[in-house]
């Protein structure tokens, strides 16, 4: 598998993007913490009758429990399955350590989450020729600082370096070239496409796309007429092009918490006295990054696992905490009564900027 500065179409060297992603981020690090946990099946997350699974390790992940699922019915498919509850500091600072380690090879970092990240080294700070020995190294080097192990996607795009750190997990890596990037593509089925989910996969099933194939032999007018602004990426992707950058120091788009209650709620100051922390949580977020937004978003999740958001945008961010709570109150009580009992109550704030810029102070009237 070769890998070289060969050119495109035009005169640009082909990019050199490294995907990496931890193995089982959450679980091994509480594996690698406490040795009694080593080769067991471990679930981060609660195992309360409500409990959702953060992460699975790879011994778990073999009984079919994954991320996201109820914590009963993991333990249903695992019955030796054992929950740690999760330690979100430790995480942080040991992704602070990664980041380090990244940085040691390129500026150009864009973390998609605590255990993930692109890294463009197309030029690299320690003047490694071949973009698959600077991901060797990295994964190396996260070992012996760590203890734990990562896996890399090395290619000339994002979309297809986030494949192929998929192919060699766990603690592995693999490179899709120039000239493997459309063939690799046109077998995959729909459904591993990063970034389309299963309603949009089995909308796609439905039209008769069923891999990437049948993708590539669609028309950009049929794809932008069904999938809207996303058909033309859908449409160049199953080409194996994806001209996104690796974008540096990326603002989040949203910040947002929720919670699953013990019991089913319906009064409204039961569900404001769940809302509190909630906001709490996410403006201290604001407060620790300097980010504001301008879209506060509340998300119930009622008994019956239907979800409702509904949201409201002011023309300035939001400037306190108790603005933030007056907002995500009066969402609530727009919707009083509610038809059905609540299991679950979200805040978020978007449409987030930094917050050096200057704003007036916004009172709202609700």
């Amino acid at each position: 598998m070769s890998e070289s500065d060969t050119v495109t179409g035009d005169t640009s060297p082909v990019r050199k993007i490294i995907h990496i992603d931890m193995d089982a981020f959450y679980a091994s690090v509480e594996q690698r913490d406490n040795p009694d946990l080593r080769g067991k099946p471990v679930a981060v997350g609660g195992s309360a009758e409500r409990g959702v699974v953060a992460a699975a390790s790879y011994e778990a992940r073999k009984f079919g429990v994954r991320s996201a699922m109820p914590s009963v019915t993991a333990k249903r498919q695992c019955p030796d399955l054992i929950f740690v509850r999760p330690r979100f500091e430790v995480y942080k600072a040991i992704s602070r350590q990664i980041r380090d380690i990244f940085a040691e090879h390129t500026p150009i970092i864009e973390p998609l989450s605590l255990d993930e990240a692109y890294l463009d080294v197309t030029e690299n700070l320690q003047g490694i020729p071949l973009a698959r020995d600077v991901a060797l190294r990295i994964r190396e080097k996260i070992k012996a600082e760590t203890g734990l192990n990562a896996s890399a996607g090395i290619s000339y795009n994002k979309f297809l370096a986030k494949l192929a750190s998929d192919h060699r997990k766990p603690n592995g890596q693999f490179v899709i070239s120039a000239e493997m990037g459309p063939a690799f593509v046109e077998t995959l089925p729909v459904g591993k496409f990063h970034g389309i989910g299963p309603a949009t996969s089995a909308k796609m099933n439905a039209l008769g796309i069923f891999t990437g194939r049948d993708m590539r032999n669609q028309t950009l007018e049929f794809m932008n007429a069904n999938f809207g602004k996303s058909g033309a990426y859908y449409y160049w992707i199953s080409r194996g092009v994806d001209e996104r950058p690796v974008r540096a120091n990326r603002i989040r788009k949203s910040i947002g918490a929720e919670n699953t209650f013990s019991t089913d709620l319906d009064e409204f100051d039961a569900l404001v006295a769940e809302l509190k922390p909630l906001v709490d949580k996410v403006w201290r977020h604001c407060e620790a990054t300097g980010n504001r937004g301008r879209t506060v978003t509340l998300k119930i999740k009622f008994a019956d696992f239907e979800i409702i958001t509904r949201s409201r945008s002011a023309p300035t961010p939001v400037a306190g905490r108790n603005d933030l709570e007056r907002l995500a109150c009066g969402l609530l009580e727009v919707e009083m009564p509610l038809p059905k009992r609540v299991r679950l109550l979200g805040v978020s704030l978007s449409a987030l900027q930094d917050g050096d810029d200057p704003e007036p102070q916004l009172t709202f009237g609700i």
